[in-house]
């Protein structure tokens, strides 16, 4: 794994984290006085030098058969357990679930919480692996995984508002479309607010 890829989104994520402003997507689903639990994902970007596509990023899609977000696009985490850090709970749950050894990823920070309509405070832990990292998915959990583009997901054009109902209560999401996979809700929510962050496209990050 080389060193370019982790330089340049540790200078972005820097760079981006000290803008004082407000990420732009939040789940409109959240009421007041919800009881909050702390949860952490992992968005692990593949270091894959002279790809054609640049990076990717590893994401799962969750089996039907799930009581929680069945059948949908996410990124792997789950809950912080007691006496857990959002990294260490990001890094625990992408190895019980694709197999990912810690040791393999290269942790850039934290980014901005996202509280999802289902009570949960998300914290996206950004990170680097090598692009050829070893995937052993847990069939409980991951129904397949796969690999889009950073720069795709990132990219603004691929990332469409789409209105919803919910309680009686309208909202907008965030939908990507990519190779028969719909990533959208806290997925999407977590890509917009990253993409706000991380400026990848007014950079030569390819």
């Amino acid at each position: 794994m080389t060193d370019a890829l982790f330089d340049r989104l540790a200078h972005l994520h820097a760079h981006g984290h000290a803008q004082d402003s407000i990420p732009p997507w939040r789940d409109w689903r959240s009421p007041p006085g919800m009881a909050i639990r702390p949860a952490a994902v992992l968005v692990a970007v593949t270091d894959r030098p002279g790809h054609p596509d640049g990076p990717g990023v590893l994401m799962i899609q969750r089996p039907t058969t799930m009581r929680a977000h069945p059948g949908q696009a996410a990124f792997p985490g789950g809950k912080i357990d007691a006496g857990e850090t959002p990294i260490e709970a990001a890094l625990r749950e992408a190895h019980e679930e694709l197999g990912i050894d810690p040791a393999q990823v290269r942790v850039v920070g934290a980014t901005d919480l996202f509280r999802t309509g289902t009570g949960y405070d998300v914290t996206p832990v950004l990170a680097v692996v090598p692009g050829d990292i070893a995937i052993t998915p847990n069939p409980g959990e991951v129904a397949q995984w796969f690999e889009p583009p950073f720069g795709y997901i990132l990219d603004a054009a691929n990332q469409t508002r789409q209105q919803a109902e919910w309680r009686g209560n309208a909202g907008e999401y965030i939908e990507i479309l990519w190779s028969g996979h719909r990533i959208w809700g806290v997925t999407g929510g977590i890509i917009a607010n990253l993409a706000h962050r991380i400026a990848w496209h007014s950079s030569n990050a390819g």
